[in-house]
């Protein structure tokens, strides 16, 4: 007889944790993403936010996805805060070097 490889079942925290982390930080990581996107985008500049906005509908859920599909709980946790400072940095930089573009 074989037996079945048994994996382990997660908590209700565990579960409740990835729901936390897909609905707060990914809902911020859409948004700084979104903004993010609409200063790089080489467009014109009301062009550039709505085609921003739409792309963050995606990212969403893409996010959403990401933070089920994941092992390690804190990997979830740690790319999410990685990716939003990335965004968030990247977009403060932009808007620091608006004037000079």
């Amino acid at each position: 007889m074989s037996r079945a490889l048994s994996i382990p079942k997660p908590g209700r925290w565990h579960i409740a944790s990835r729901v936390l982390a897909a609905v707060i930080p990914g809902y911020i990581l859409a948004n700084s993403a979104s903004i993010f996107l609409g200063l790089l985008l080489p467009i014109k500049k009301t062009e550039g936010v709505a085609t921003a906005v739409l792309l963050s509908f995606a990212i969403y859920t893409c996010v959403i996805m990401w933070v089920f599909s994941v092992r390690r709980l804190a990997t979830v946790w740690l790319g999410l805060l990685g990716a939003i400072l990335f965004t968030a940095g990247g977009s403060w930089l932009l808007l620091g070097t608006e004037g000079t573009l």
